[in-house]
């Protein structure tokens, strides 16, 4: 079954241009990444960045976890947050319309 991750992340505002473009250059790899299903950025109107994600595996998320893409975001990303990434996994309560109910 898949995995949805939640992943929020609020960037110092002197810093918010440069953290949105750190994170957009990251996707592109992470959508090369084995597993990955979604990988789907979003603003929230206070500044900060949500990430919708969908792995194929808990195997699949670890492997991101490690990947390069990800360790190369973290050093871009250094100095430049308001504090750690919210990070939530999620577990799908499938309800209703098949298509509609789940990630």
């Amino acid at each position: 079954m898949s995995v949805v991750v939640v992943a929020t992340i609020t960037p110092q505002p002197e810093h918010a241009d440069a953290v949105r473009e750190a994170v957009l250059a990251a996707i592109p790899q992470v959508h090369a990444e084995p597993g990955c299903e979604r990988y789907a950025l979003h603003a929230t109107r206070d500044g900060s960045l949500v990430m919708i994600e969908q792995w194929e595996s808990p195997e699949a998320l670890a492997v991101h976890g490690k990947a390069e893409a990800l360790t190369t975001l973290g050093q871009r990303l250094e100095g430049k947050l308001a504090g750690a990434p919210d990070l939530m996994v999620l577990d799908a309560v499938p309800a209703g319309d098949d298509a509609k109910g789940a990630l």
